[in-house]
Parts: structure tokens; C-alpha cells; sequence
């Protein structure tokens, strides 16, 4: 892309899952440096040392930065020269949320605020922020931390728009399969101990997407983002229950187990709401919600007010396009993770 070349991104929470396919898409191309931002000193001395071993020449585009989303100063440090940014650092797990979810507010939404508060304050051109069908109706802490940060995105986006400085936009998108914290590592573990896999309630449905998936989803919105847009990629879902058949249909059938939902857990996801879908666009594989650009004059918004304030229906892990077996088993196949675990397998 050429806007990159040259250029200085930044991934906070770049030792993440998603960072480490943002550099398998963008180290070997003209980008001038990548900057990741970290609290896991170990997590960077991997990726340093797999990167020298891996990419001995393109590891040097490569700045580490260590430093947390909570602390403002070490954000603003590692800030100076900076084009862009992902910003991807967040409290991910559900039930750990669940537990301290004043933990999901430090990182999700105060993180977030310091992030975009340095960036307009060092001049950075655009931020495109991370976001998850969990803060759509959300009823768990950690959707309903992801839910404030975007409103944290909206607010900061209007005022940085107002002022003809940075472009802040948030994506949306459901699960990440092998990411962190996804299901399918520990179905794999699971079988691999001759186990049963754990399956929670066979018919909650979730989105499909892959890491590369989501990279594609940041770019598209960082080429095409107005300030304070939400972006989101149409994705197929599948139930757990055919997920679960699924990768026992690659790695062995164990049998399955029942153990009920966690806490927190929805039956199902939303990655648009009934409210948006009036002000979104279709834009072929993606969505765009545009901002919403009231101000607080409520006068004019009780007199000029829309009577319509919603679409017949959100857009869902239920309603969209739900795949069986055999088409859960191709995405399945679609990821790098899913991949070595088999070669893993063949090679044992």
C-alpha cells in the first residue's frame, strides 16, 4: 500500500495474535518501521528473536516499546514519528473479565483514550482501533468495556475531526479462530489428551473469521475511513456444536462433552444493531456505520428528531450465513494455526 511506504506504524498489543499477522503482511514491504508497544517484555524478546531468525534483513523496520495503555506516559513516549496505528491491546477473556472488570475498563477504555489522546497530540494521520461483536448489546464485562471504548472512539474521533487533525475509526469483527483465547486450541489439546472436547451449549453460533481476515478488515478501513466510522466484515458463523465436529473431522473424533455456558456467554453475537443498520452502507464484503454527528442542541434533536430509530433486524451470528461441516472444516483450513497442527500430526 503505498500510503505505507516510508511510513511508521504502531500495533499496541503488537506481541498479539493480530500483530503478529500485521507483520506477515507488512514487513517485506516498503514500510519505514513497525513500532510494537507491549507490556510483555518476553512476548517481545520472542518475537525480536524469531523475527532476526526468520527475517534477518526486515527485522530491523522492527522498534520495540514497552509500555501498558494505562500509563499515559509510556504511550506518549513511544508516540514521536508515528503515522499510524492499529490499536489492538485489550482485555480479551470473557469470564476473567467477568471477574475484574474494573481491569477491562483500565485497558479497554482508559487504554484507549490515552492511545488517541497521544496520537492527536503527536500529530498521528490515522487510528484505526479494535473493536468485537461483544460490544454490540453487550452483557458481559468485557463487551460492555469494548461497547464504552468505542463510544471513548466516537467522542475523541468528532473532536479530532473538528479540529482537521488524526482520523480515528474503529472495526468490528467476531471471533478470530486460534487466536488467543479461542476455542479451537483447546479442542485440538483436547483430542491430542484422547479427551472429550468441552463443548459449552451446541447451538450457540459464533463468527468465523481468520487472522488474516482481520488485518484486511484494518485495511480496508484505514483506506476508507471518514472520522468516527465503524467498519465491519460480513462473515459466515457456525454453530459450536458443528465446530466442534469439525475439528474432530481433521485431528480424531474423542466424543463430546456438555458442560454449560460460561459466564457471560451469549446464545448468539451481534456484529450490527438494529439502531446502526439505519445509518450504515453496504459496501460489498464490508459495512460502514457512519458516525453519528448529532451534537448536544436538544432542541433541534427533539423537533428534527427521526421517527424511525431502528432496522427490523441486528446483524447475527443466527442471521447470517451459517456454515456445516464440511464448509467449517474449509475455514478451519483457511488458518496458519490449523495448518501446522496437522503438519504437526503428519510429522509425528
Amino acid at each position: 500500500m503505498s500510503a505505507f511506504n516510508g511510513a511508521t506504524l504502531m500495533i499496541t498489543g503488537g506481541t498479539g495474535s493480530f500483530g503478529h499477522t500485521v507483520l506477515k503482511h507488512f514487513l517485506e514491504t516498503d514500510i519505514g518501521q513497525i513500532r510494537i508497544f507491549s507490556r510483555d517484555e518476553k512476548k517481545q524478546d520472542d518475537m525480536r528473536h524469531a523475527l532476526q531468525a526468520e527475517h534477518p534483513e526486515a527485522a530491523k523496520k522492527v522498534k520495540f516499546y514497552v509500555g501498558d495503555v494505562r500509563d499515559p506516559r509510556s504511550v506518549a513516549d513511544a508516540m514521536p514519528g508515528v503515522d499510524y496505528i492499529f490499536h489492538a491491546a485489550a482485555l480479551k477473556q470473557v469470564p476473567s473479565c467477568e471477574f475484574f472488570p474494573m481491569q477491562a475498563v483500565k485497558t479497554n477504555v482508559e487504554g484507549t483514550d490515552n492511545v488517541l489522546h497521544a496520537a492527536v497530540a503527536a500529530g498521528v494521520k490515522r487510528v484505526v482501533c479494535l473493536s468485537t461483536d461483544k460490544a454490540a448489546y453487550p452483557i458481559n464485562a468485557m463487551g460492555i468495556s469494548k461497547a464504552m471504548m468505542e463510544h471513548v472512539i466516537y467522542a475523541n474521533a468528532r473532536v479530532a475531526a473538528e479540529r482537521g487533525g488524526t482520523v480515528i475509526c474503529c472495526t468490528r469483527y467476531g471471533n478470530v479462530m486460534c487466536s488467543r483465547g479461542s476455542v479451537i486450541p483447546l479442542f485440538i489439546d483436547q483430542i491430542r489428551a484422547g479427551n472429550p472436547i468441552t463443548v459449552t451449549d451446541p447451538g450457540m453460533t459464533r463468527f468465523l473469521m481468520n487472522l488474516d481476515e482481520a488485518v484486511e478488515l484494518v485495511r480496508f478501513a484505514f483506506e476508507h475511513a471518514n472520522p468516527g466510522d465503524l467498519f465491519i466484515q460480513k462473515a459466515d458463523a457456525s454453530t459450536i456444536g458443528t465446530l466442534a465436529k469439525a475439528v474432530q473431522q481433521l485431528f480424531g473424533d474423542t466424543g463430546i462433552q456438555i458442560i454449560g455456558t460460561r459466564h457471560g456467554e451469549k446464545l448468539y453475537e451481534t456484529l450490527m444493531t438494529r439502531e446502526e443498520r439505519l445509518r450504515s452502507e453496504d459496501l460489498g464484503d464490508y459495512y460502514r456505520v457512519f458516525a453519528d454527528n448529532r451534537d448536544l442542541n436538544y432542541d433541534k434533536y427533539f423537533v428534527e428528531g427521526k421517527v424511525q430509530t431502528m432496522a427490523e433486524e441486528a446483524y447475527t451470528s443466527h442471521n447470517t450465513c451459517l456454515l456445516d461441516v464440511e464448509g467449517t472444516v474449509k475455514k478451519l483450513l483457511t488458518t496458519d494455526y490449523v495448518q501446522e497442527e496437522l503438519r504437526g500430526i503428519r510429522h509425528s
